[in-house]
């Protein structure tokens, strides 16, 4: 139980300082850590990364951060993003999830550290 309360509160702690990337967090922490298997471990963070992005709505929200309104249009494209992929998830080995899931790690490191 302490582990996963320490798993989730570095995921809070990432959502909340960046807006995202709890997931970062979470999928090595579940697999090497807690033991689950890779592929529930994704979608174990999905189901994590929902409430967590919620309560970093409100926060940013209370604070002026965001205009719900000019939202509305990446909110659509990601539902439409996350059913398509939902459906397709079952099908994709792990090896090729863990590959897609380094690649963006990788891409965002490198973004984040050169500023592009």
């Amino acid at each position: 139980m302490k582990k996963k309360i320490i798993t989730g509160g570095l995921a809070g702690a990432a959502n909340g300082f960046f807006g995202a990337g709890g997931g970062l967090f979470l999928v090595p922490l579940f697999v090497r850590w807690l033991g689950l298997e890779q592929k529930r471990a994704f979608a174990t963070s999905v189901a994590v990364i929902l409430p967590l992005s919620a309560v970093s709505l409100v926060v940013y929200f209370l604070k002026g951060g965001i205009s719900i309104s000019s939202v509305w249009p990446t909110l659509l494209g990601g539902l439409v993003g996350g059913i398509v992929s939902g459906r397709v998830f079952g099908g994709v080995n792990v090896t090729t999830l863990r590959r897609i899931f380094g690649i963006l790690i990788i891409y965002g490191g490198i973004r984040a550290v050169l500023l592009i």
